[in-house]
């Protein structure tokens, strides 16, 4: 069988994912731009030259991350302008996916030099496939705070989104964030606990977030690796039936017109106004 070529072009920027644990997952076209490239953007040059060894590979290596990345990325730039082919890779998985990247990204386009994606692995991804959950539409949030209070108050305008939500989390932090994800989002909501993916102690459990929490807290071995949470969608909300609404409308109508009425109850309710401008319909029409 024909070997395919997987040639590069010059003054490109190749944003290239790495594998996430199993150095299996690699692909072959990432192989062959790490390979052909003149330079390789590195978050962690020691971590990126333990990979490229596994691969007989060593085209050199130039420290970009988190701190340094706008610096860094004008001296890129220069380079893509002498026509020189760069990679970037940040430790693992996809750059740029909570992971330096974007801004580098967005130097080269605005200077107007090819960005060219080598798509692979990332625990996003991974983690969503093995969920089995069905909701048709996910949020990627990254990353929460890394202190309880703020942790819930960014988790607060997420709870009743009807679409699954992603976390990033580190080992450290993991115990108290799926607690506070619990407290948040109710102890009765399914999550996806996805620990070390691909790697040897591999950790993939769905359960309720109360449980989870306290499996977690119970087991050390669940608060080491990076994670991964996925937490299922909010249950459709119950649908409001107007009559319950009665006792605020029927004294509300019998003073104000029923615009402002309905204003009112709304104000004080919170009940959708559509829901309770039929209703006041309905009992204006049955008082006459």
């Amino acid at each position: 069988m024909h070997k395919p070529e997987y040639p590069v072009s010059k003054s490109a920027l190749y944003v290239v994912a790495t594998p996430i644990g199993n150095l299996g997952d690699i692909t072959e076209r990432a192989l062959a731009v790490l390979r052909q490239a003149d330079v390789i953007a590195a978050e962690d040059t020691r971590v990126t030259g333990q990979l490229l060894k596994q691969f007989g590979i060593n085209t050199p290596l130039m420290s970009v991350r988190e701190h340094n990345e706008r610096a860094m990325a004008e001296r890129i730039i220069e380079r893509l302008a002498a026509g020189d082919t760069i990679a970037q890779v940040s430790d693992a998985g996809t750059p740029a996916v909570s992971d330096p990247g974007a801004v580098l990204a967005a130097a080269v386009h605005a200077a107007g030099f090819n960005v060219i994606p080598i798509p692979g692995a990332s625990a996003l991804t991974t983690a969503l496939s093995a969920s089995g959950f069905t909701a048709p539409h996910s949020l990627f949030y990254g990353f929460l705070p890394p202190k309880s209070k703020q942790r819930r108050d960014a988790l607060a305008p997420l709870v009743g989104h009807p679409y699954l939500t992603v976390f990033y989390e580190a080992p450290h932090r993991i115990a108290e964030c799926v607690a506070d994800l619990a407290a948040m989002f109710g102890p009765e909501r399914e999550a996806v606990l996805a620990r070390e993916l691909t790697k040897t102690f591999e950790t993939i459990r769905r359960m309720p977030l109360g449980e989870l929490a306290t499996w977690i807290a119970s087991d050390s071995n669940q608060q080491r690796g990076e994670a991964v949470i996925v937490v299922d969608a909010a249950p459709p909300a119950p649908a409001v039936e107007g009559e319950s609404f009665d006792y605020l409308l029927q004294p509300l109508l019998a003073e104000l017109p029923l615009k402002q009425a309905v204003a009112l109850a709304q104000s004080i309710s919170g009940a959708p106004r559509n829901t309770l401008y039929e209703r006041a319909l309905q009992l204006k029409k049955a008082a006459e």
